[in-house]
């Protein structure tokens, strides 16, 4: 690992994070479609941040950005205050992201290889 690739995935894990936030506070407006854009929010920063690096880590750092910030938006304040309401959104905005996550963080990054110029059968 060198520097360069650990200040990157240090950005992604704030994006995710940034990305958690928005989604939270998007996702009961609009109905269905704040929900359907804070999922496409956090899909995109997970595949994104996949295909920018080259590696599953780069999945893994958003999503575990995004994690953070959306279970410390779920926790309960001593003065009553939270983000997420008891609704249907929510629980699907939650187990979304997260298999949201867990879907870009497994996709295989191995490129498909080229032509070969040698003559295959002859």
């Amino acid at each position: 690992m060198n520097v360069g690739r650990l200040a990157a995935y240090a950005g992604l894990f704030v994006l995710g994070a940034i990305v958690g936030v928005a989604g939270a506070l998007v996702q009961q407006a609009w109905a269905p479609g704040g929900l359907l854009l804070a999922l496409a929010g956090s899909a995109g920063a997970f595949y994104g941040g996949s295909r920018a690096t080259g590696t599953r880590g780069g999945a893994v750092a958003p999503a575990a950005g995004w994690l953070v910030a959306v279970m410390f938006l779920t926790a309960t304040r001593p003065e009553g205050d939270f983000v997420f309401g008891a609704g249907l959104g929510s629980y699907v905005f939650l187990l979304g992201g997260m298999g949201v996550a867990v879907m870009c963080a497994t996709l295989g990054q191995s490129p498909q290889p080229g032509a070969s110029d040698a003559r295959l059968g002859k």
